[in-house]
């Protein structure tokens, strides 16, 4: 789409925000275009702590379907909205709530920690939800003779576990973007850029981590950039962030790490790319699809994202 149609549609949703007083929150990994629409960008928590206060009748969710369920958790009262309802999440999508209660019933002396990046069914399930953000804080606020489940994502359950000491039981889930990255690729990276320094994502796999100078959330690793003297960086999580990289930090240089050793090819979630000013413009003209969850099921699941959001 050119910059003229992306400017008309621009232009198209902004009048169908106010008429209907209407926000769009919207996660790094969208599209560029997707992000300059949005009245608050953001990372899972940033975003979840945003949807549990807006102030608006209706909340369009420009992410996936679990970031749309936990804002519709936590704003019952609002009319969520999500563009693409078949924009799921790998990580969400490795642990099903039948699995859980099974896996609970084996470990019930098990706190159960489990990442947003899950199903509101599984949240419904958990003691305590984390983000990448605030994992390591919530996980050492934990008595540390309680034995711990951590799901779904491995890898962050073995970087919080290698931080603190800790011998989580982890579930055998991981982010299939984060787990392109190959440290290959970084290191020929570094080899072309050697004043670089190296941000990385923690559902990345271990041996990607270790390379890292900074390993955090997604705002995270934008505050790092920021704080650096660095001038040059070697990001390691999806390319969606290059767009919020380049506009805060304009004078510093950005290398995505590819698919291979070769300088092409940005690692991208393919769902959170489906969101597009396109469907964003018709899921507010129609206000459909709707996110609706059960009422039972949404106060099981407020229970868990509070105690999230009460220890960020």
């Amino acid at each position: 789409m050119s910059s003229v149609e992306n400017s008309v549609l621009a232009e198209k949703i902004a009048a169908l925000k106010k008429e209907k007083r209407a926000i769009i929150l919207a996660h790094y990994y969208t599209d560029g275009a997707v992000q300059a629409v949005a009245d608050f960008v953001g990372d899972s928590l940033a975003l979840s702590q945003k949807a549990a206060g807006v102030d608006a009748d209706i909340i369009l969710f420009a992410g996936v379907r679990f970031m749309a369920e936990t804002a519709k958790v936590l704003s019952p009262d609002k009319k969520v909205l999500l563009p693409v309802v078949e924009a799921g999440c790998s990580l969400a999508d490795s642990c099903s709530a039948a699995d859980l209660a099974r896996v609970k019933a084996e470990y019930p002396d098990h706190l159960v920690v489990a990442y947003v990046n899950t199903s509101v069914e599984v949240k419904a399930l958990t003691d305590i939800c984390c983000t990448s953000s605030n994992a390591l804080k919530i996980v050492e606020g934990l008595p540390k003779e309680q034995k711990i489940l951590f799901v779904p994502d491995r890898n962050l359950g073995g970087y919080i576990n290698k931080c603190t000491g800790r011998e989580m039981k982890l579930w055998d889930g991981a982010c299939l973007v984060h787990e392109e990255f190959s440290a290959e690729a970084i290191e020929a990276l570094k080899k072309a850029h050697p004043q670089a320094k190296v941000v990385v994502h923690p559902e990345c796999r271990a041996e990607v981590v270790q390379l890292a100078d900074y390993a955090g959330s997604t705002a995270g690793i934008l505050s790092y950039c920021g704080e650096s003297e660095a001038e040059e960086f070697i990001v390691a999580t999806e390319s969606g962030i290059l767009y919020e990289m380049e506009n805060r930090y304009p004078t510093k240089r950005f290398y995505p790490v590819p698919k291979s050793g070769a300088c092409e090819g940005c690692i991208s979630c393919l769902d959170m790319k489906k969101v597009t000013l396109e469907n964003i413009y018709e899921t507010l003209l129609n206000e459909s699809p709707k996110v609706v969850i059960d009422e039972e099921m949404r106060v099981k699941a407020e229970k868990s994202i509070t105690r999230m959001l009460a220890g960020s």
